[in-house]
């Protein structure tokens, strides 16, 4: 695919680094030579510097033989983001999508204006990231999770602690745990460090090991169970840093949790938070990286802490001093990728990162349009994706055991109607059924012709 990203930032770069990977052709536009520069040196792309509203530059990148157009400047560029992607359509660009930074234009009827207009897409990362961020808060058992059909199968991420039975247990005794109990989970990864394994028979279970697992709604209390693992009320939730994602997750929290407080070091920005939240939001000025700080704001008392300022260490070192002090759960905005993992091994109990949240988003414009829904999993580089199955495609030709499906993926779990189950070896999937699959980076595009 020819691809033209518009806007050299960390999200452009992440992508521009990502896409170049999978065999396709990139180009970039930023009216920054030095930004370009550093991204051209460790990936391989085409630069073009230039404003991407510009006619002359867009055509300069090649806009009219573009499979897709991603207009991804920083947040405060919104204009330049939808002028640009609406110019890349009317010039020739086959698909484009835009960041946006307001709410406003993400209601139907305005989507259905821009999509009139010609964007086919429209992103608001920091509205994505509130959103898990709500969900990670109500499922706080698991470290990342994601539904299909309305949570009649749900995928959820479990680190194994030392009072889980699965620890020194292998993959094909814990099989027939799932099927002395109906089939209702399946383990499809695990992530060790920094491997993630598509388990055999013989896997082993690990202490800290994080376990991708994929269950039917009926199956999740009693796979807790086994994992050691519980949700907790949350009742009370303390928010560091009044960015946008911090007045979303606190304009959603709390309509369902008794307290919600926000630590802001900045006075105006407190000011402005008072004025637009609920009155039941608490706004606090003051610096949230002491420790000193948050007992006299008695975060002891808090079940919850969410660190989301606009700074990565500041939001992890905050939430381990958080654990530290008594909170249970513990969710950090990391936006260094290098980060992540070191926030986890740190006892960081989730992570959000824009990038990958917007990657999902993006990635599914380069697969076939039998992609229904793709997400990067919390822990690992591997992606999970939705399937819609189309008659006469190659995955309904047989039986899952004897179809030679690529070794780095995994089919967790099919909808079909109003059912839901497990995928086995003699499963055999139909025409549009709903299929749920793992798969590390370089099995997607071979999954997506199964289903093409």
């Amino acid at each position: 695919m020819k691809i033209i990203i518009a806007g050299a930032g960390e999200v452009g770069s992440h992508l521009a680094k990502m896409l170049s990977g999978e065999a396709n052709d990139i180009t970039v536009i930023d009216s920054s030579r030095e930004r370009l520069d550093t991204l051209a040196a460790n990936t391989d792309v085409v630069t073009v510097e230039g404003n991407p509203s510009s006619i002359k530059v867009l055509r300069e990148a090649g806009v009219s033989n573009a499979d897709l157009f991603i207009a991804v400047n920083p947040s405060d560029s919104q204009d330049v983001n939808i002028v640009s992607a609406m110019l890349a359509k009317k010039l020739g660009s086959k698909k484009a999508t835009a960041r946006i930074n307001t709410e406003e234009y993400l209601t139907y009827e305005n989507k259905y204006l821009f999509t009139e207009m010609g964007i086919d897409l429209l992103f608001y990362p920091e509205k994505i990231a509130a959103g898990e961020i709500t969900d990670l808060l109500q499922r706080t058992a698991s470290t990342d999770s994601m539904d299909f059909a309305r949570g009649k199968l749900n995928m959820a991420v479990f680190r194994l602690e030392d009072d889980s039975q699965l620890i020194g247990m292998n993959m094909a005794e814990f099989s027939q745990v799932a099927e002395a109990d109906g089939q209702k989970f399946r383990v499809v990864a695990i992530a060790r460090g920094e491997e993630t394994i598509i388990p055999k028979f013989d896997t082993k279970f690990k202490y800290h090991d994080l376990v991708f697992i994929i269950s039917k709604r009926e199956g999740m209390d009693l796979l807790m169970s086994y994992i050691g693992k519980k949700n907790i009320e949350i009742n009370n939730l303390m928010i560091l840093g009044g960015s946008p994602i911090g007045e979303m997750v606190a304009r959603q929290m709390c309509k369902i949790v008794d307290n919600v407080k926000i630590i802001e070091i900045n006075k105006e920005k407190c000011l402005d938070l008072s004025e637009k939240l609920p009155d039941n939001v608490i706004v606090v000025n003051g610096d949230g990286r002491n420790s000193d700080m948050l007992l006299e704001e008695s975060i002891k008392e808090y079940d919850a802490f969410v660190a989301v300022t606009n700074n990565s260490e500041t939001n992890i070192l905050a939430c381990v001093a958080a654990k530290r002090l008594g909170v249970v759960r513990t969710i950090a905005e990391v936006e260094n990728l290098e980060y992540i993992r070191l926030a986890e091994s740190m006892g960081v109990d989730a992570v959000i990162n824009k990038k990958l949240i917007t990657a999902g988003r993006i990635f599914k414009f380069t697969l076939s349009n039998k992609v229904r829904f793709i997400k990067y999993m919390s822990g690992t580089n591997a992606e999970v994706l939705e399937f819609i199955v189309a008659p006469d495609t190659k995955i309904t030709k047989m039986p899952l055991k004897d179809m030679n499906f690529p070794r780095n993926a995994i089919i967790g779990g099919i909808i079909r109607g109003n059912e839901s189950f497990i995928a086995v070896g003699d499963t055999h999937i139909q025409a549009y059924d709903r299929v749920a699959v793992f798969a590390l980076p370089e099995a997607v595009k071979e999954v997506d012709r199964f289903f093409r």
